[in-house]
């Protein structure tokens, strides 16, 4: 009997393990299964976790409707310097654009700075005689077989991707567009990627820098999306593939393919669409989404259901967390703050005598010292388990033993070397950890005008779950959600993702001249494009949802910001939208001073069949609640105390139970203090709360 294909495969391919989730849209059911991640080739644990998933579940193959897919291999071929051959093509004198950059120290006093390392070397960037002005005119004509004639030295040289990028092509891209259609014809097989397509905008670096970026990783999408699709008819699994995008929502293969610099945050990206989706089913209203897997923390603030979104992020930073120090990419992007370490970050004495953890991690080989396959040095998830946070017996589920005595035995060195005791060092990994994080998100909550206190904590990740009731705690929350499944939650929101595109189109005339008839006719034009992408991903088009937008500033200013456009466009009612967001953000507004448009935004979304509905995760109705108790460090109170641990499976909504208290699921652990109390929702989230 054929099976008409109705599943949904969620896969999230992570620095230590790739999580899969099998759900049933009809019928809620979602089966989990946490693979480890295998560096070599992602592709291959991502199709062994697939078919353990669906053998778990009791499924075939040819049942999956639908396979929705993230990976970090983008990112991690950024700041790898892992990607292709690429090299450059741009207008005349603009040759060393990429290394000149914003001309800006990241850091002011340190005479060794290191900048980012441009994709493309100095050799391989070559220059066009053609030239356009501001507004798009043309004031040297393109040298067309000059510039082919550049590319055939390229090519010849081993270049496997080219990047166009021309002076103001975000104002005309013709001449960008007759030199790549040249291009195409000579080298068919060379992969191409324009400005005016990838990064149609003002600001030449950051055009220049997304551009090259898409074109660096872009041979390597190709192969690899090219490689998972094979292997998934291979496995008997008809669905087509989709992409988690930066901005939070789906799109098909061929638009992952052509810009995948698209979904360079597209792990992240999950991870907070599923801190907004949980919050939103459990009824919390603001949160801060906070996911902490094994080899980074990330948080995304989420107002009224909705995660803030940037129209721009840093890529491969020199270093993590200071602004300036990677490359800008100027792609649509739900706003994720990088927090802190992971699970498997590993920890050491700093030069200074001091503990230090991270950045680097013991990633999934040869994984955290407790694992047993090599590592020795001591990580988080092993500091983790010494503390007691961790059942050695049942870690994901019980279906992967660790030990503790390796954990012990690589924290024994650390203590030498520290002079303290191993426990010692154990409870300084996390704090360390735990007061990084919370330091890094105290600031990055207030940069947005905003106070802890007025959200809820809702982690998910591995790691998230056992450190948020800490880091709650150091940023003076009183509410710290898990939701059902929060081990695997970005995959989860993966799947309940809508399909989504992003275009934007230059537009830099004062307000003051602004003509609402224009305007139309460019956001009609982009909503035109960005439905096309999305009639290839399947989404009922007949429920998008539009968002019309634009930069704005005032006349005379550097940096702008996005605002929404009202219905009618009118000068009027543009002009108070712009002030109202200027306020809130700078408390005040330039009296007398003109506003001018820098580009136009257009964000349309619509559902995807299978995504939405219940989520009905592994239950153990009736049965026996409370497992047993352990001893646990708990930082509340300083000091040992022996804390009760509950099988969450077997716990029913409006079941209230007083902290100390361990839950513990297969994909995570999720720990509470003394003084607290948690309330399961009805939607099975379990909600702590001070008491």
């Amino acid at each position: 009997m054929s099976l008409s294909p109705s599943l949904s495969l969620g896969i999230d391919i992570g620095g230590t393990f790739t999580d899969l989730v099998l759900h049933d849209p009809a019928s809620g059911r979602a089966t989990i299964w946490k693979e480890s991640t295998t560096p070599d080739d992602p592709s291959r644990g991502a199709m062994a976790g697939a078919l353990e998933v669906l053998r778990r579940a009791g499924r075939r193959p040819e049942e999956v409707a639908r396979v929705v897919h993230a990976t970090t291999l983008f990112t991690n071929a950024l700041i790898e310097r892992k990607g292709a051959r690429t090299a450059l093509v741009t207008t005349a004198g603009f040759r060393d654009t990429l290394e000149i950059g914003r001309e800006r120290k990241y850091e002011l006093y340190d005479i060794f700075l290191t900048m980012p390392k441009p994709l493309v070397p100095r050799e391989w960037r070559r220059e066009a005689t053609e030239r356009l002005a501001p507004d798009g005119s043309v004031e040297t004509p393109l040298d067309l077989d000059a510039a082919v004639r550049e590319v055939e030295a390229l090519v010849a040289e081993g270049a496997e991707s080219l990047a166009i990028v021309f002076l103001h092509a975000h104002a005309n891209p013709a001449h960008e567009r007759a030199l790549g259609e040249a291009v195409a014809r000579r080298f068919p097989s060379l992969s191409l990627s324009l400005s005016s397509d990838i990064a149609p905008e003002i600001r030449e670096y950051p055009r220049a820098s997304t551009t090259c970026a898409n074109a660096y990783v872009r041979p390597l999408a190709e192969k690899y999306l090219a490689r998972l699709e094979a292997q998934l008819r291979a496995a008997g699994i008809p669905g087509g593939l989709f992409l988690m995008l930066s901005n939070g929502g789906l799109t098909h293969a061929a638009e992952a393919r052509r810009a995948p610099v698209q979904l360079l945050e597209s792990g992240p990206a999950a991870g907070a669409l599923a801190g907004a989706w949980f919050g939103r089913k459990a009824g919390l209203g603001n949160v801060l989404a906070f996911d902490m897997g094994g080899t980074t923390a990330k948080l995304a603030l989420v107002d009224d259901g909705e995660p803030l979104v940037a129209w721009g992020f840093e890529a491969a930073r020199e270093k993590r967390f200071l602004r300036g120090s990677g490359l800008p990419i100027q792609i649509t992007t739900v706003e994720l703050i990088e927090i802190g370490a992971g699970g498997g970050s590993i920890a050491r004495r700093s030069g200074l005598g001091t503990l230090a953890v991270g950045p680097d991690s013991a990633g999934a080989q040869p994984g955290p010292a407790c694992y047993g396959r090599g590592g020795t040095e001591p990580t988080v998830t092993d500091a983790d388990l010494m503390l007691g946070h961790l059942d050695a017996g049942f870690f994901l589920g019980g279906e992967m033993r660790i030990e503790r005595g390796l954990a012990q035995a690589a924290f024994a060195r650390l203590a030498g070397e520290l002079g303290v005791a191993e426990a010692r060092a154990a409870l300084g990994v996390h704090d360390v950890v735990n007061e990084n994080m919370a330091g890094a998100a105290r600031v990055a909550v207030a940069e947005r005008g905003r106070a802890p206190q007025d959200y809820a904590l809702l982690a998910t990740g591995g790691a998230g779950p056992v450190h948020a009731w800490a880091v709650a705690r150091r940023l003076g929350i009183s509410r710290v959600a898990c939701p059902p499944g929060a081990g695997a939650g970005s995959t989860i929101g993966m799947l309940m993702a809508p399909a989504r595109a992003d275009r934007v189109g230059t537009y830099a005339v004062p307000l003051a001249r602004a003509e609402p008839a224009a305007m139309r006719a460019i956001l009609d034009a982009l909503e035109s494009e960005a439905r096309a992408v999305l009639r290839g991903t399947g989404a009922d088009l007949a429920a998008t949802s539009v968002r019309r937008l634009a930069d704005m500033r005032y006349i005379g200013q550097g940096s702008e910001i996005t605002v929404a456009l009202p219905d009618g466009l009118s000068p009027e009612a543009v002009r108070a939208g712009f002030e109202e967001a200027y306020r809130r953000l700078f408390s005040r507004t330039p009296p007398g001073a003109a506003i001018e448009f820098v580009a136009l935004r257009l964000s349309l979304s619509a559902p995807m069949p299978g995504s939405g509905g219940a989520l009905d995760l592994l239950r153990h109705a009736g049965g026996e609640k409370r497992k047993g108790s352990r001893p646990v460090f708990h930082a509340d109170a300083a000091d040992w105390v022996e804390t009760a641990v509950y099988d969450r499976y077997a716990l029913a909504p409006g079941d209230r139970i007083e902290g100390p208290a361990v839950f513990e699921e297969n994909e995570s652990t999720f720990v509470i203090g003394p003084g607290s109390v948690a309330t399961v929702l009805p939607d099975g989230t379990i909600l702590a709360e001070k008491a």
